[in-house]
């Protein structure tokens, strides 16, 4: 801290003092000499004493303003580590603040943005997130799911439930989230941020009275930044790299549907899973991202019924449930695989005439592990896709669309259909899937957001046959061998239903009730309605339709 200057005033007392010493001395000089008074002394010494005090008031000021000031520097955000301050400190979170359609997610997201109050311990930024949930549904089919939707267990005409409603209160998407930040110096940046809700479901967990779930991890990661080079590292659980961001590639800027459902819309291409991914920014631009994530499989179509009863092999591994003392559940059954998903994304953020661009590209590499006959089976798959998002009026209206294909997918889609199927002899056949999304994100005013959305996921059939004499065996998915004849009749087993397409339409509003210095609180409301079609089989096609009625309210505190 740099000393404060003596002012004007300060040195016209310091010259007093010196004057009143030199005449001080002098009188004393000439008392010896000429026998001056010793009143003229006496009134000197207490001129002195006087002007004394009024420096040694005048020091004290002096002190009590660099003490001021040492506090106010230490609340300020630093902008760089070698102002960094010592000890605990309160002041708002630095950086550059969110615009456009990613101010508006970040803020029913509840994610910790610039700006935000923050509190410094020696010099780290620590910003708590997160929102106080209470929400509703209504859905025409019960489908027997919380918030978050699982659209392709929407019943056919033949599960009794189907034809009962479904209303459900909660407060499970409630979300607490935690930033940290560092700046090693001016160019590098250390962070670590941590969401959680209350979503999961341990194998035991209920609603009888106690609510007994357990919090689940949504994203817990560390990121480095190195401005100079325009390097930027993440390493843990965050948004994949396939989901579509609203601006760059860097965390926190992923572009989600505003949907209260939690399970978002049919045709958005996602995931939040483990991993680690380097990304190169070009002044801010153009942006290309390579990310290494934890795999997992999901099957369908093998359990098969055709002109006869068709069975796989009986030496066909393909998922295993762990053993107990895992860290895993040993009821749940986890897939075999023995490589990472690859995921690569390139990225550009143009601006054409005063309207703001976002526009991206990836392609990903999976590959597939199973066992049968004693030998493992390796078989690869994977996909591309793109999305592009456009401010068509600035500040007001943004559009959006993205596009998914490729073989083996399935998991990476809000419709949860399988990745891959069996071929007769137990290999595996990765299956065909394309997922579309369209959106329209409009602010009419600055405390409402008003989107709709439309989206669809389809796959192709992937299936086998073999004879039996006279008789056909049918394998695989979309086999027009099996039997759909029962899916409309109540209480029929006869319905084997392999999904085809899933469609959905969705609108919704986030209108700010309050916003001050206790916090926001909003109101949201969505409407959905969705389809799902299965492949033709003996009987025809099955279809299944659920309309859905969403409401929250959320308190944002921070």
């Amino acid at each position: 801290m740099a000393l404060v200057q003596a002012s004007s005033k300060d040195r016209r007392i310091l010259k007093l003092a010196l004057a009143a010493i030199v005449s001080l001395v002098t009188l004393e000089a000439r008392a010896a000499d000429d026998g001056a008074t010793a009143d003229e002394i006496r009134a000197l010494r207490a001129q002195l004493k006087r002007l004394e005090a009024k420096v040694n008031d005048q020091a004290r000021k002096q002190k009590e303003t660099q003490v001021q000031i040492h506090d106010v520097a230490r609340r300020a955000p630093p902008a760089a580590a070698e102002s960094m301050p010592s000890g605990v400190a309160l002041g708002s979170l630095g950086g550059v603040a969110p615009t456009g359609l990613t101010a508006v997610e970040s803020s029913i997201r509840g994610l910790p943005v610039a700006g935000a109050p923050s509190l410094y311990i020696n010099g780290v930024s620590i910003t708590p997130g997160g929102f106080l949930a209470l929400e509703g549904l209504f859905r025409s089919r019960f489908v027997g799911a919380d918030i978050g939707t699982p659209y392709q267990n929407i019943p056919y005409g033949n599960v009794r439930t189907g034809s009962a409603n479904e209303f459900r209160l909660s407060a499970r998407q409630s979300r607490a989230s935690l930033l940290a930040k560092g700046d090693v110096n001016p160019t590098t940046h250390l962070a670590g941020y941590m969401e959680l809700d209350f979503l999961g479901a341990a194998q035991t967990a209920n609603s009888n009275e106690s609510n007994s779930f357990t919090p689940r991890i949504r994203q817990i990661y560390a990121t480095v930044d190195q401005e100079d080079f325009g390097a930027h590292l993440l390493a843990g659980q965050a948004w994949s790299l396939s989901t579509m961001y609203s601006k760059g590639l860097v965390p926190r800027q992923e572009n989600i549907p505003l949907t209260i459902d939690a399970q978002y819309v049919v045709g958005f291409t996602w995931a939040r899973q483990p991993g680690i991914r380097v990304v190169k920014d070009f002044d801010k631009t153009f942006w290309a991202g390579l990310s290494v994530e934890t795999p997992q499989t999901t099957f369908g179509g093998f359990t098969t019924v055709g002109a006869t009863a068709a069975t796989l092999p009986s030496t066909l591994v393909f998922n295993q449930a762990p053993p107990g003392g895992s860290l895993f559940n040993s009821l749940n059954a986890v897939s075999l695989n023995h490589m990472p998903d690859i995921i690569g994304k390139v990225a550009w953020d143009p601006t054409f005439e005063g309207h703001n661009v976002h526009m991206e590209a990836f392609g990903l590499f999976r590959d597939f592990y199973s066992q049968v006959n004693n030998s493992n089976q390796d078989v690869a798959g994977g996909g591309f896709g793109g999305s592009i998002l456009v401010s068509l009026l600035p500040k007001e209206l943004e559009a959006q669309f993205s596009a998914t294909t490729g073989r083996g997918i399935g998991r990476y889609g809000a419709g949860q259909l399988p990745d891959v199927t069996f071929n007769w002899n137990g290999t595996i056949s990765p299956v065909q899937e394309t997922m579309l999304l369209a959106g329209l994100t409009w602010h009419p005013t600055t405390d409402l957001d008003v989107y709709a959305y439309a989206g669809e996921e389809t796959e192709n059939a992937s299936y086998s046959n073999t004879t039996t004499g006279s008789a056909v065996n049918a394998f695989g998915l979309g086999n027009p061998l099996f039997s759909n004849a029962g899916c409309s009749i109540p209480g029929s087993t006869v319905c084997n239903g392999n999904i085809h397409l899933i469609r959905q339409i969705t609108a919704g509003l986030w209108d700010k009730i309050y916003q001050g210095s206790f916090g926001q609180l909003r109101a949201g409301l969505q409407y959905s309605y969705t389809q799902k079609y299965s492949f033709q089989g003996i009987g025809g096609g099955a279809k299944a339709d659920d309309s859905m009625f969403f409401g929250s309210l959320r308190y944002y505190p921070f």
